[in-house]
Parts: structure tokens; sequence; C-alpha cells
């Protein structure tokens, strides 16, 4: 992961869900029409397609100096690097065309009403209110608007809080996340993670053995990434080994669609206990002493962190 000296910002009030419709309006928001290209401009080749950014709601500034922000650059699509039950993660070359100006880019797009299976969103969105009640309606009766409602909640919810994120993991450094470069819909553009020379994505959690020393280290960037998760008033709400990637000795946190409001979501507490329970139980049958991995006490410290009591 790049560093970045951004001030770390403010904590917010607790007043309110950090999910309210007037915090995320690019829900509604779907690809306009193609961009005219003048008669004397030559058009992107068939397999390319002119970059979305000037389409998209942006990640936060300042801008990385690696990401491509060129209305000229050209979006070319190199595969599916992860396959999914909500969504498919593709990796896309953004290059502006003769200059060496180029990035890649960890695409997430979500399905679509037909082919999506959001099985346990329920109890996720408790705390997530659109005002319309033409809407509540709709995602409480899972409709096909209904789920496409529910789909936009799940981007906008991941891009608001990997932004959040990332702006206090570059202030302090105790959270690594993907930067996220844009949102379009519900089609999410992220940082890649992992060699851009071979397009090779960093290893998981899970796929790791680690040795003491690393198994210590990684831990203990866990418990710091899940301070200032709480803090922030966070659970991730599906923590796993597997959402968790190690790039250059570093722990990365990605796929936070769930993202939970610890306050908000009256079940916030029951997610975060599980978050913690399940990856506390993997690193001690890699070997870390249970009484360096103790849920509960991990769990009340992170509870008291959010403001729970």
């Amino acid at each position: 992961m790049r560093e970045h000296d951004l001030p770390a910002p403010q904590r917010r009030g607790r007043g309110r869900s950090r999910f309210d419709d007037d915090e995320t309006p690019f829900l509604t928001y779907g690809r306009p029409p193609a961009r005219t290209v003048p008669e004397d401009e030559p058009g992107p080749e068939p397999e390319d397609d002119w970059s979305s950014w000037d389409q998209a709601v942006h990640g936060p500034e300042p801008y990385p100096r690696w990401l491509v922000t060129e209305l000229a650059a050209r979006d070319t699509d190199l595969g599916v690097l992860k396959t999914g039950k909500e969504a498919d993660v593709h990796l896309v070359r953004r290059a502006v065309p003769d200059t060496d100006r180029s990035c890649l880019l960890a695409v997430k797009r979500y399905r679509d009403a037909q082919h999506r299976l959001f099985h346990r969103d329920a109890g996720y969105l408790e705390g997530r209110r659109v005002r319309r009640s033409r809407e509540n309606r709709a995602m409480a009766g899972r409709t096909a608007f209904g789920r496409q409602m529910i789909a936009g909640q799940w981007a906008a919810a991941e891009f608001a809080a990997l932004s959040r994120l990332w702006e206090i993991g570059a202030g302090s450094g105790r959270i690594a996340v993907p930067y996220p470069v844009q949102l379009l819909g519900t089609e999410l553009m992220l940082e890649f993670v992992g060699d851009p020379d071979e397009g090779t994505a960093a290893p998981r959690l899970a796929q790791l053995r680690p040795g003491p020393v690393q198994l210590r280290s990684l831990w203990e960037q866990l418990v710091d990434a899940l301070v200032v998760l709480a803090r922030a008033g966070y659970a991730h709400g599906d923590l796993s080994p597997y959402n968790l990637l190690v790039h250059a000795e570093r722990l990365v946190m990605i796929d936070l669609p769930q993202v939970v409001d610890v306050v908000a979501n009256p079940q916030g507490p029951e997610f975060l206990a599980r978050d913690v329970r399940v990856v506390a139980t993997w690193f001690t049958a890699r070997g870390l002493p249970a009484v360096d991995t103790d849920p509960a006490a991990l769990t009340g410290l992170l509870l008291r962190e959010a403001g729970v009591r």
C-alpha cells in the first residue's frame, strides 16, 4: 500500500446513522449516455472503453499520484479476479494512449436483480434507511426494484466506509484498505492490491501459513484496524481470513459492503462479536496463545471504543 500524508479526520457525532440517504445521493445515479467524441478525435478500440471518471463519484482528495484521472484514458477489462454470490471483481487497466500513464484497478460489479443473492441482508440493513416509504416498502418486500435499491445501498455503504477508513488510515497508519477510486451506480472501482507488473492479487490471509513473528505482527495489525473501525462506529460485519489481504507484510482489509453501524443497528454488537470470534479462532489455531486472542476481552474493548455500553 502507498502512504499518503492526509490529516486524520475528526470523529463524527453519533446523533444519526452514517447511511442516511442524503449522505449518499449517488445511489440513484445511472450510467449517463456515452461521451460525445469530436469528429477529429479517434474513438476507442472495440475492446476498450473511455474512462468513466467524469461520470462517477470520486474517492477522497488528494488523489493518489498513481491514479489516472485524465478523461482521455481508456479502461480495458483484463478478466475476472474473483466471483461471488453478490458481485464479481474484474481487473481493469486504465491508461492514457501513447503515454506511460496507467494504473490497475479492481472493479467490483454487483449482479443484476435477477442474478444476485443477498441471502443475509435483512440484519445488515437495519439502521440504513431511505426517506421515501415506497423505497422502504420495496426493499422490505424484496421486489425487483427493492433488490436494486438494496444493491445500491451495498455499494454506497462500501464506498462510504472505504473513503472514511482511507482518510483515517492515511493519517494514522493503523488501518489499511484499498483506495476507493470511484462509484458509478452499483459499480465500485478500487485500488488493485498486489503486484502491478504481474497483475497478481495479494494473497488472502487464509492462504498463508505465517511463522510466529509474522503471525504476531498480523494479529497486532488486525487489532489496530478493529479499534479504528470501532472508533468510527463500524463493525466489518463479515470479517474472516478470506477478506483480509497481506501485501508487503501489511494487513489490508477488503469487502465491506455489509459494514454495520454498531450504534444505529440493534444487532451491531452481535455482528462485531462474531467478527472477533471468527478471526481470533483462526489466529489461535495457527499458534497464537489463546490468552492473547480472547474474543470476549477484545469484543469488550471494541464496544467501549465504539461508545456502546
